[in-house]
């Protein structure tokens, strides 16, 4: 009878958090209604990137809106740098997104951004094309939003 009671109370604690697992995954369900995702891209010819850029975007699920959180922007080789970044809606003209931000040196490379994490920052439709320029450098690194 001791034994009896003993395998009963392991056996409770072993299936205790399985039972409270599907509680636990509908929570984390309900808050995954936004979808966020980090494209980039690595332009110019050589090693390194001259420019890159990184874009952070999110939107709800079945949204064709796409919300831009931040920017980032590096440039390998240089020492100094200026930048901004353009966006272009599908089918619309290249507008400034930030304006001209000077770049602090890390190391090899210089980088600068805009924007914050988190669900923040203007909105554009799906396909919208975001590019990170440089002064003085014709190349651009640029990304789709998808």
């Amino acid at each position: 009878m001791n034994r009896r009671m003993i395998t009963t109370a392991a056996l409770a604690a072993v299936l205790a958090p399985v039972a409270a697992a599907p509680a636990a995954t509908s929570a984390t369900t309900a808050v995954r209604t936004y979808v966020d995702t980090r494209v980039r891209d690595c332009a110019g010819e050589g090693s390194g990137c001259r420019p890159g850029a990184v874009v952070h975007h999110w939107h709800k699920r079945g949204s064709s809106a796409r919300g831009v959180g931040w920017v980032y922007a590096s440039r390998e080789g240089v020492r100094s740098g200026t930048a901004r970044w353009l966006v272009k809606k599908p089918g619309g003209t290249w507008k400034t997104g930030g304006g001209w931000k000077r770049a602090s040196r890390v190391g090899s490379f210089v980088e600068t951004s805009w924007g914050r994490d988190g669900h923040t920052g203007p909105k554009y439709p799906s396909g919208t094309k975001l590019c990170v320029q440089f002064k003085g450098l014709s190349t651009k690194a640029c990304v789709t939003l998808k």
